[in-house]
């Protein structure tokens, strides 16, 4: 992430928010162990587990492949949706490290039950050696129920803990400076934790047995959860000023309530401050111009809105000035959040299809090792750390010094909407090029290592787009959201993989290309359908950002 844009975001925590006990120093560095602990004990066993499920789900359920890669696109859709709904209960009642807490607990009892179904041969269907075929056996109801059960359970416990561990973790710095080193320090610990989830628990899982590989991730579940323990007495935990989002609820209902009353833009209309404070339409303090309709919340219209009278005004008819241009902070993010979906789809289609290329394809590496195919997406992770000081320590220099201003985070995002292009033409390619072989050379697979091509293109997309997108978050929403600031970049991740599902299901419906065999069909027909509405999205997200007008005019960012 690009420290000179993250010294202006702005501090999670005031001074005056922190409650400490008497007596002991809390927060700071001394916390950073059990975080960073507790951070890659859930990536590891998460991220290995969610990277193998499409694998796990063809040779031990007998699932149809594309019907097991879109079960699975679920699935990582979901982890990264419901941290959505723990931020939102994290930062309006019970404040982080209750959320994460009560997390771990989940994830661990999730683990329970995969560590079953694969150790209880009752709990899976009879193994088949020719898996996804008409004659073998699926899953009971009673089996789909504990697997599904699991993976629910993965998706709830991971929301509470994922991205509500770096709010926390924030939390435990006051000065910006701090902030910006933990935040460097989380995606490396974050990355780092998904390279050996993706690695080792893959090769246990595949090479070993999915008992030993899940019951790993067991143990490291449970590590994770006494590191969250045993930091307790260190953390700072701020108290919770009840939910924001009551607020902005607030604000639509008086705006409507208020609907028909005409407005004088003469000055003669007047708003509420807050603490008694009025001011009228042509003063400073006055609502922005931006979503006019909204600033109805905030116009003193009846004696009843007033604060002459002996009980206080309406908080669901009368509302402040903030309250009104929070709601339109955040409504004007949302234009250039939805231009980050396609992205996302993009990336949910590739991963899911890439892990099913190299089920095909020669993933031999030497004569006496194999790479698992669920390990394949690992080239991305390491892509994306590999990318990430190079852009920061190399890329964002030099683009400082040849325009005078530093990259800001929309420009970012800009960049690596074109390289997610580029990353979509390098998979239709090597696809292609696979399709070929095999027709040419029958029965010679053409090497895996080609797909690290398009993996890396991937996530050094990914190293411009997903930081650039947090860091614009930070800086334009209201500081009582920043949680909410924190999971809208998982949440594009969620939709885009939610939304890939449907895309490949269109696919399938209007075409022949994504038969059950993709030796079959056409994949290169759908990178290249991809490429050419990636390009589409990049003109939406050009339009978006022409017409977007930051409300944080004080961080100089600018497209």
């Amino acid at each position: 992430m690009d420290s000179s844009t993250n010294s202006k975001l702005k501090p999670f925590v005031d001074k005056e928010e922190a409650q400490e006990k008497p007596g002991r120093e809390r927060g700071g560095w001394i916390t950073l162990p059990f975080i960073a602990g507790s951070m890659l004990g859930l990536g590891l066993a998460v991220n290995g587990t969610t990277s193998n499920l499409l694998v796990y789900l063809l040779k031990e359920y007998n699932v149809e492949s594309i019907d097991a890669a879109q079960i699975a696109n679920i699935a990582r859709g979901s982890l990264n949706l419901v941290p959505v709904a723990g931020a939102v209960l994290a930062d309006s009642y019970l404040g982080s490290f209750p959320v994460i807490l009560a997390g771990a607990v989940i994830n661990l009892l999730a683990f329970v039950l995969f560590t079953l179904t694969a150790a209880v041969p009752s709990l899976r269907p009879p193994h088949c050696t020719s898996p996804s075929t008409v004659g073998c056996q699926h899953g009971s109801p009673g089996q789909l129920v504990m697997l599904y059960a699991a993976i629910f359970l993965l998706a709830i416990g991971t929301g509470g803990t994922r991205f509500n561990i770096a709010t926390m973790g924030a939390d435990q710095f006051v000065s910006t400076r701090e902030q910006d080193t933990f935040f460097n320090w989380y995606f490396v610990f974050l990355y780092g934790s998904f390279i050996v989830g993706d690695t080792a628990i893959v090769y246990i899982q595949d090479g070993v047995s999915w008992a030993v590989g899940f019951g790993v991730c067991l143990a490291a579940s449970t590590f994770s959860l006494a590191m969250v323990l045993l930091g307790a007495r260190y953390y700072r935990m701020p108290a919770t000023k009840g939910s924001p989002y009551t607020d902005l609820a607030r604000v639509v209902v008086a705006a409507v309530r208020k609907a028909n009353i005409q407005v004088d833009t003469n000055g003669g209309v007047h708003y509420n401050v807050g603490d008694g404070v009025v001011v009228d339409s042509t003063s400073d303090g006055a609502p922005s111009k931006s979503l006019r309709f909204l600033n109805r919340a905030a116009m003193i219209t009846s004696a009843s809105d007033n604060f002459g009278g002996a009980s206080c005004p309406n908080a669901w008819r009368l509302c402040t000035v903030q309250q009104v241009e929070d709601l339109k902070s955040l409504l004007g993010v949302f234009p250039l959040w939805s231009s980050g979906i396609m992205v996302s789809v993009s990336i949910g289609v590739m991963i899911g299809m890439i892990i099913l290329q190299a089920l095909v394809m020669d993933r031999s590496l030497g004569p006496h090792f194999n790479i698992p195919a669920g390990a394949i997406s690992v080239c991305s992770l390491v892509a994306f750390i590999v990318a990430t000081p190079v852009l920061d320590r190399a890329v964002f220099p030099l683009w400082h010094r040849i325009t005078s201003t530093p990259a800001s985070p929309l420009q970012r995002v800009g960049l690596g909407h074109v390289v997610n292009v580029v990353g979509l033409v390098a998979a239709a390619l090597v696809e292609r090029r696979r399709l070929g072989s095999m027709r040419a050379h029958p029965g010679v697979p053409m090497s895996v290592l080609w797909l690290m091509l398009p993996l890396s293109i991937v996530g050094a997309e990914e190293a411009l787009h997903f930081p650039g997108n947090m860091a614009f978050y930070y800086l334009e929403f209201p500081k009582t959201l920043r949680s909410l600031a924190t999971a809208m970049a998982p949440l594009l991740i969620a939709m885009g993989f939610y939304l890939s599902t449907v895309f490949m299901d269109v696919v399938r419906w209007v075409t022949v290309w994504l038969p059950g065999n993709i030796d079959q069909g056409r994949l290169d027909n759908v990178y290249w359908t991809l490429a050419v509405a990636a390009t589409l999205n990049f003109g939406y997200f050009l339009v978006c950002v022409w017409r977007y007008k930051y409300h944080n005019r004080g961080t100089g960012v600018a497209m």
